[in-house]
Parts: C-alpha cells; sequence; structure tokens
C-alpha cells in the first residue's frame, strides 16, 4: 500500500466519524451528554472555531451529570474542559468567559478533592485572566 492510500483510508475514516459525530447531534432525539461529547470530540478536529467551546460545555455537563460519583473521572472530563476552552481563538467572543466557568468548575473538583497542592495553580490562572478582562474593558 503506497502513502496515498494510507491518507484516503484515514480520511475516509475520519469522513465516516464525522458523518456519524453530526447524524449523532441532529437526531430527533437529544443526544446524551456522553454522545455529545464523543460527537464534539470528533468535530472539533473538523471545525474548531465552532466546536471547542460546545465541547467545553458539554465536558462540565457530563462531569456533572454521570461521574459526580468518580471525581477523578469528573477531574479529568473538567481539565478537558479546560483544555478545549484554552485552544479557543483569544478573540473570539465569550472565550474568557467559557475559560473562566471551565476553571472555575475545575477548581471546585480539585477542592472537593482535597488536592489543595493544585488549587493555587488554577487560582492564579484565574486571576490573571479577570485583570486581563478588566484591563481590556477599561480601554
Amino acid at each position: 500500500m503506497n502513502h496515498s492510500a494510507n491518507i484516503d483510508q484515514s480520511t475516509n475514516i475520519n469522513h465516516d466519524a464525522v458523518l456519524r459525530a453530526r447524524v449523532a447531534l441532529l437526531g430527533s432525539e437529544e443526544p446524551s451528554s456522553r454522545q455529545q461529547v464523543a460527537a464534539y470530540r470528533v468535530l472539533v478536529e473538523v471545525n474548531p472555531l465552532v466546536y471547542l467551546p460546545r465541547l467545553a460545555v458539554a465536558l462540565l455537563e457530563y462531569s456533572r451529570q454521570e461521574f459526580a460519583h468518580q471525581p477523578q473521572t469528573a477531574l479529568a472530563l473538567r481539565a478537558e474542559s479546560v483544555a478545549a476552552a484554552r485552544r479557543m481563538c483569544a478573540l473570539e467572543p465569550g472565550r474568557e468567559g467559557l475559560l473562566l466557568n471551565s476553571l472555575t468548575r475545575y477548581r471546585e473538583q480539585l477542592v472537593l478533592m482535597d488536592r489543595q497542592a493544585d488549587v493555587p495553580a488554577v487560582d492564579e490562572e484565574i486571576a490573571l485572566i479577570e485583570s486581563d478582562h478588566g484591563r481590556a474593558a477599561g480601554r
């Protein structure tokens, strides 16, 4: 198999995954949080501008709904939400608010898990974003 055949196969697989993700989101019933997260994880590779904010929100909801009793999993999902919000374009409207919300929910999970050593770094990032947002609003 040559190099171009490998690319075609991976493109077909990605195209199929994208199609399945879109169908899952557009079905007649509201998709579950798990289905939304799975679909947005695929679609963010195709159109990050549209799907990164949706992924970040869906991850927070998924962590709250499905994994409240599994703190490690909830923490990982909230960390993924923070990462998705960070990946958004800095000029995207609502980015700071979404990032602050994701960081706040991540911080809450750290506190719940008594991981106090990790909290100051999150607090510092939250303060930096709020400070930058205040300076931008004052211009």
